[in-house]
């Protein structure tokens, strides 16, 4: 409890006064003998001086039961004999501006007053009343000069109300013994709860514009404007309110004989004000000053200064009642910003004192507090070098304290954090990396790396599967992460550390110290083309070890893998893993199908080898050999040929030497040294091409060994020539000349056949290629004519064109730029006659 308020007796009357008015210093008593006093009151430091400045003995013949007052229009409105009356405050003896004649009958009246900023920027105030006549409420407005009635607006109620209290757009009544809400724009009515007994008098008040303060027997309720009760804001006062009336922050009840002062939030008896006997009458002047008045008394009660009471609460550690109170202060914005900043900072080091973790930290993010004040609340988790705060730190705390500060301080470090991503995203170049020259980034930079290094220390005593995660996102302080990791032997997060912080050496021998092959696979996978030396030299002992799995460094389906230099892994391997050789290459021609002769001649170099080795894998090895040369065209048949061996693998030399076009040797190959026929017969069936000079004449040349095989030439040492085809077969020659007669000349035929063979046994190849000959006439003579007919047709439509003319004159315009053609004007003419600039022809549609 502290002192709120100061109070004092400013008038002792002889008439009894029935109601009360108030505003800034102006006073208005309304008596039962019907009489108007106003006063103007003026503050002193003792005792305020208090002038009667007007009184109206005839102000109404019958007591006066209610007055308001509308500052904004200079208007008091009044309730007399259950009549209301608009008077002029500014007028001598107050006089009337008007009658609201639907209030004959009426109890009581409430007002609502509304700011709007029109067009202009000007604040224009909406003032409402709502008039209680019997069971009925009728709404008005102010318009101009005087109040007007909402059509159809009339509520009908359940009984007559005793207090009203106007919020926005509801309407709070109180009945003998309940209250109620009315929805005004949903004309729906919600009803609340008693007051605790049928004979107990509602007493309500307005808190804010969406809430209201509402009595029940020695408790109040602060219920919102939608009907719901804020459970946390219930007051219990030490008897029955007759009266309630908010000055922010305190809620103040008239009490039989006394004045109690109450704060909703956090709730409490902030003080209490005795020796008021009968005090009946409260009403709120402004901010900081109200009146109370018994039949007789009136009251004079002003607010202790802010600072004072300020001073008085923080002292008290009433942190947050000092800071609804300094809103209500007449300091500058700028002051109360900072002195709010200042409360709300101690009010943070307390709830950490007081080892409420999670609502110090929630005040330390409102006060964006710097992050490492925070961090070194926790000696434990500061750098070695670094010193701990002054403030209350976290020593001497049970295991579970320790517990719940960690995780108050994770969740504000990681809210900071998020806060912070912004920051570090805008400063991000084209590049996608910090902008190091801005100093704001450079800070920001180091936030980072606190927040993370911490929110680390904090992971690894309270949930280590948070840290990999962290890792990744790259900003923990190498040196101190690499310390605290070693320390409690992470290594599986030591080597992420490493990986995102560019320290790829480290992670790698960390790896291989555990002997990790999978890990370092995958490791060495991502690293990519500018490591490639760090990725050849901790390939090796991982090639070593597990050949197969090591292989899949060079190999795998990623993009850092498909985009590594492969010829200098083909070199590496070469040089140290041969074995590795065949499967890496296989991989590149036929997975990823480079085209690169390298590794295609490498392929057939090693397939050679091995089909030339004798071990068990010869065969498979000859057979691939074998296969790849007839399919792949990419690899260089000369080199390839000049390591061929000339004793073995003559089927697969014949196939290179079809690559060069030396299509006669290898013919020679197939009959004189392997004595294969029918290999021959099919190779010349797979090469030849009529319309290729290289290969038109296959046919001819093998023609030319069947009929003299020991005229073919070909230097191949110590191969052994077959004694199948060793003699000339003319049977096979003239049959082989029937069979494929269409494709061999016959004149380059006839020149090698022997001059003994009768011209009736090869009669049938004579036909056959008389018959190819007309026919290739004929085609030819058919493709003339359709060639000359084509040329007649463009001459005709030639003519055609050159007859066509036109006439541009000083009146032809261009259609697209609308201007005329002049003398050295270059023209386009469309098909459909339309001419225009040649400047224009791109802009015509």
């Amino acid at each position: 409890m502290h002192d709120a308020f100061n109070i004092c007796n400013i008038l002792q009357l002889t008439v009894q006064i029935e109601c009360i008015a108030a505003h800034d210093e102006t006073l208005f008593l309304g008596t039962r003998q019907g009489h108007l006093y106003m006063y103007y009151i003026v503050p002193k430091d003792d005792k305020p001086d208090v002038s009667l400045i007007r009184l109206n003995k005839s102000f109404s013949k019958k007591a006066i039961q209610q007055l308001e007052i509308v500052p904004e229009h200079h208007l008091l409105i009044s309730l007399s004999d259950n009549f209301i009356q608009v008077h002029d405050i500014n007028g001598i003896n107050f006089p009337v501006v008007q009658q609201i004649e639907i209030s004959k009958g009426a109890s009581l009246f409430a007002l609502n007053t509304q700011y709007h900023q029109t067009m202009t920027g000007k604040n224009v105030a909406v003032v409402r009343m709502c008039i209680a006549v019997k069971r009925k409420l009728y709404l008005y407005y102010w318009k101009k000069s005087g109040f007007e009635l909402f059509e159809n607006s009339d509520i009908t109620l359940k009984d007559i109300p005793k207090t009203l209290v106007w919020c926005e757009e509801t309407i709070c009544v109180g009945y003998k013994g309940e209250y109620c809400l009315h929805l005004l724009k949903s004309g729906a009515h919600q009803e609340l709860f008693t007051t605790g007994s049928r004979s107990s008098e509602p007493c309500l008040t307005k808190i804010t514009d969406t809430s209201f303060a509402l009595g029940r027997e020695n408790q109040t309720v602060v219920v919102n404007d939608k009907g719901s009760a804020e459970k946390s804001k219930v007051l219990k006062w030490s008897d029955t309110p007759t009266a309630l009336v908010w000055d922010k922050p305190y809620l103040l009840g008239i009490l039989p004989d006394s004045i109690e002062i109450q704060n909703l939030d956090p709730g409490g008896l902030i003080q209490t004000l005795n020796n008021l006997p009968k005090v009946r009458f409260i009403a709120r002047a402004r901010q900081g000053l109200l009146i109370a008045a018994s039949i007789s008394s009136v009251w004079y009660i002003d607010a202790v200064e802010v600072a004072t009471q300020r001073k008085v609460l923080l002292d008290s550690k009433q942190f947050e009642l000092a800071i609804q109170l300094t809103h209500t202060s007449n300091e500058t914005e700028d002051e109360k910003k900072e002195i709010i900043r200042h409360i709300h900072t101690l009010l943070a080091y307390d709830l950490f004192r007081k080892k409420d973790f999670f609502a110090s930290m929630k005040e330390f993010l409102i006060l964006k507090t710097d992050p490492y004040e925070v961090i070194r609340l926790f000696p434990d988790l500061l750098p070695q070098s670094s010193p701990a705060s002054n403030q209350e730190s976290h020593e001497n705390l049970t295991d579970t304290e320790k517990e719940n500060g960690i995780q108050a301080l994770i969740d504000y470090l990681t809210e900071i954090r998020r806060n912070t991503q912004t920051d570090v995203q805008g400063s991000m170049n084209a590049s996608g990396n910090l902008n190091e020259r801005s100093a704001s980034t450079k800070s920001t930079q180091q936030l980072l790396q606190i927040i993370d290094t911490t929110l680390l220390k904090c992971y690894l005593q309270t949930n280590d599967a948070l840290i990999a995660p962290l890792l990744r996102l790259n900003y923990c302080h190498l040196g101190e992460t690499e310390r605290i990791l070693k320390k409690h032997e992470k290594h599986n997060e030591l080597i992420i550390l490493y990986q995102m912080k560019g320290q790829h050496r480290k992670a790698l021998e960390l790896l291989q110290s555990e002997g990790t092959i999978d890990r370092t696979v995958s490791y060495l996978q991502k690293l990519g083309s500018d490591h490639m030396g760090l990725i050849l030299e901790f390939a090796d002992w991982v090639l070593k070890k597990a050949p197969e799995e090591g292989l899949k460094i060079f190999t795998e389906e990623v993009y850092e893998v498909e985009h590594l230099p492969r010829p200098r892994v083909l070199d590496y391997l070469i040089r140290s893993h041969p074995s590795l050789v065949i499967p890496y290459a296989e991989h590149v021609v036929h997975t990823w199908n480079d085209t690169n002769p390298l590794f295609h001649n490498t392929l057939v170099h090693f397939y050679k080898e091995k089909a030339l080795s004798g071990d068990t894998s010869a065969p498979h090895a000859h057979k691939k050999l074998f296969e790849f040369l007839q399919k792949s065209p990419h690899y260089t048949p000369d080199t390839v040929l000049m390591s061929f061996p000339t004793n073995s693998l003559l089927e697969e030399r014949a196939i290179i030497l079809g690559k060069l076009g030396r299509h006669e040797h290898a013919l020679i190959i197939y009959m004189r040294v392997l004595g294969d026929v029918d290999k021959a017969v099919a190779y010349c069936e797979s090469v030849y091409d009529p319309a290729e000079p290289s290969s038109k004449d296959v046919y001819m040349h093998l023609l030319q060994v069947i009929l003299d095989p020991n005229k073919a030439t070909l230097v191949l040492p110590d191969v052994t020539f077959s004694p199948k085809t060793s003699e000339p077969n003319v049977e096979m020659a003239l049959n082989f000349l029937e069979k494929y007669a269409s494709c061999i000349n016959p004149f380059k035929a006839l020149t090698v056949l022997p001059s003994t063979i009768p011209v009736s046994r090869i009669s049938k190849f004579l036909q056959i290629s008389l018959y190819e000959k007309v026919k290739e006439r004929r085609r030819m003579q058919l493709l003339k004519g359709l060639l000359y007919a084509e040329n007649l047709q463009c001459q005709e439509i030639r003519l055609q064109l050159l007859n066509k003319n036109f006439l541009i004159n000083d009146l032809n315009l261009c259609p697209v730029c609308k201007k005329r053609f002049g003398n050295q004007s270059a023209l386009v003419r469309y098909p459909n006659g339309d001419v225009v600039h040649y400047s224009c022809q791109d802009k015509k549609l």
